[in-house]
């Protein structure tokens, strides 16, 4: 029954949960934290449907799995599985959640904090690291976030023609 719960099987469902915040308006990004073969915590990005700009995947994960384990620190096993490279907050927050390891799937070349645009663990300041792989899924994760940034950009489009409709009529 362990051959079921690969990496690629946890990221699948993180991209599940990324979906999920691509039907309400979210950047799609998904979040599992897995321990012992369980979900722990998942959470997707809800920053705009919360008002809370803290509500990365990440950071609703990690509070779902605190929450749950009734511990600030995560389980020495614990593992995240997360859609997109975490960005400086998620990787301070996965720092002091003291997690594992972490899985993600395409990187995140503007706000990525590490291996893009920071490479944070490489600075020597924290008194904990985790392990971190890249490139699960992530021909699937980048395509989730291309569809959704170009349905975005046909959005704005068709509101500025919408506009200048209004202002031709006036």
């Amino acid at each position: 029954m362990a051959e079921k719960f690969t990496d690629e099987y946890w990221m699948q469902q993180a991209i599940e949960l990324a979906a999920q915040a691509a039907s309400m308006g979210e950047i799609p990004v998904g979040a599992i934290i897995v321990s012992r073969n369980q979900v722990i915590g998942s959470g997707f990005n809800a920053p705009i449907s919360s008002n809370d700009p803290t509500s990365h995947a990440e950071i609703v994960a990690i509070r779902q799995a605190c929450a749950q384990i009734e511990n600030y620190r995560l389980p020495e096993d614990a593992t995240l599985y997360v859609t997109l490279e975490p960005c400086t907050m998620c990787v301070g927050a996965l720092i002091h959640s003291r997690i594992k390891r972490v899985v993600f799937a395409t990187t995140e070349p503007k706000a990525g904090s590490l291996v893009s645009a920071r490479q944070l663990l490489n600075s020597g300041y924290y008194n904990h690291v985790f392990e971190f792989e890249s490139g699960c899924l992530a021909d699937e994760c980048s395509a989730q976030l291309s569809a959704f940034f170009k349905m975005r950009r046909e959005q704005k489009r068709n509101l500025k023609k919408q506009d200048s409709l209004l202002n031709n009529l006036k």
